[in-house]
């Protein structure tokens, strides 16, 4: 799919190593790994909105803006443990925007 083939696109031209990571759970499954250590990751943070929001039951907000806020929670936390993150909002297609990347 897009999101790995920009993954090995980075891979091949830097010759780091790279992760990826869908959400909406983000830094849940990996956060100790990016907000610890030597401090040394870049991080893209890539996001959508979704296709079709849906309201959540008995909340005042959809699971688009759920999803949305998480990612923004995640960038946070990356940047406030000092790490270097670029945040990149992509229209729809995304497939169309991955391939611009």
């Amino acid at each position: 799919d897009g999101l790995q083939a920009l993954r090995e696109k980075i891979l091949d031209r830097t010759g780091a190593a790279v992760t990826l990571g869908q959400g909406p759970r983000y830094l849940h499954s990996t956060g100790q790994m990016h907000k610890g250590g030597a401090g040394t990751g870049v991080f893209i943070l890539l996001t959508a909105d979704v296709e079709e929001d849906l309201p959540i039951p008995g909340e005042t907000f959809t699971f688009g803006q759920l999803f949305r806020a998480q990612a923004l929670g995640d960038r946070a936390a990356l940047e406030a443990a000092g790490r270097r993150v670029a945040h990149l909002h992509l229209p729809r297609p995304v497939e169309s925007s991955l391939q611009v990347l």
